[in-house]
């Protein structure tokens, strides 16, 4: 995230108009910054319409259907895409086209609609099975040969917990495979974020309304420490009702940007002064 914003600023000093498809980050503040700077958000819809101009491509990656697009409207595209997104991609597309001569199904955990997801269900032609819940689990042909897959930002615990799920409904236990694609930048902090948790009384958890690795790691802060706030912009660190002599400590999600941070906690020093 912080490389297609690196990339979407280099782009708006030269003055020229660039385009992103989706929002940059999942950080509203973060948005309507490079907004400010410039940059034009568009949707799907406006983007098949665009010819001859530069857009950026964030890091949950996107689609092939994007780029052909690209190729047809002589779009030059900015790729942001994560590298261990673009790895995932990359993996299953193989293990799809590999499995569709044997009637296989691909299943990815992850958030239905999720950019990420939509960008790793159409390496498969769109025939990936989204499962969030253990209730989504039905979706599975649990008598054919079944490949999960993960969405980077997701929790592991959870994942796992479907693992095993998915194990004792097979009919041939070795049908089953999956892979751990899980991204350690979100799954390596929540001990960290637990930690953190623990050390003080209240928690400002900084994030955006859309942020999937935001919501992960607000749960693990909030299971262990129940005066967690999710807050998403300065001003509404004035609707808290905060006692002064309370440790207060503030951490966010890993689309939060640092000059967001460092306005919340100017906001709550000057209001506890």
């Amino acid at each position: 995230m912080v490389k297609a914003i690196e990339k979407a600023e280099e782009e708006l000093e030269k003055g020229s108009t660039l385009y992103c498809l989706g929002d940059i980050v999942h950080n509203e503040e973060e948005v309507e910054r490079l907004q400010r700077l410039g940059l034009v958000t568009v949707n799907y819809e406006q983007y098949n319409q665009l010819h001859n101009v530069k857009v950026l491509i964030r890091a949950h990656g996107e689609p092939p259907s994007t780029y052909e697009t690209a190729r047809k409207n002589n779009i030059t595209l900015i790729d942001a895409t994560c590298p261990v997104v673009l790895k995932l991609q990359s993996r299953i597309k193989k293990n799809y086209e590999e499995l569709a001569s044997e009637d296989g199904q691909i299943v990815i955990y992850g958030q239905t609609g999720h950019a990420e997801v939509k960008g790793l269900v159409g390496q498969t032609d769109g025939k990936a099975i989204v499962i969030q819940e253990e209730k989504d689990l039905d979706k599975i042909d649990f008598s054919k040969k079944v490949h999960l897959f993960s969405q980077t930002t997701k929790d592991l615990e959870h994942y796992h917990h479907l693992i095993e799920e998915i194990s004792k409904r097979m009919v041939k236990k070795d049908d089953f495979k999956f892979s751990d694609t899980i991204c350690r930048q979100v799954a390596n902090r929540i001990p960290n974020i637990i930690n953190f948790a623990q050390q003080n009384d209240v928690i400002l958890f900084v994030g955006g309304k859309q942020s999937s690795n935001g919501k992960v790691l607000y749960e693990h802060c909030k299971s262990i420490n129940p005066q967690t706030y999710y807050i998403s912009d300065c001003k509404q660190v004035d609707e808290l009702e905060i006692q002064k002599d309370k440790k207060i400590g503030i951490c966010g999600a890993t689309s939060t940007p640092q000059w967001l941070m460092d306005c919340i906690a100017k906001r709550l020093e000057e209001r506890l002064a």
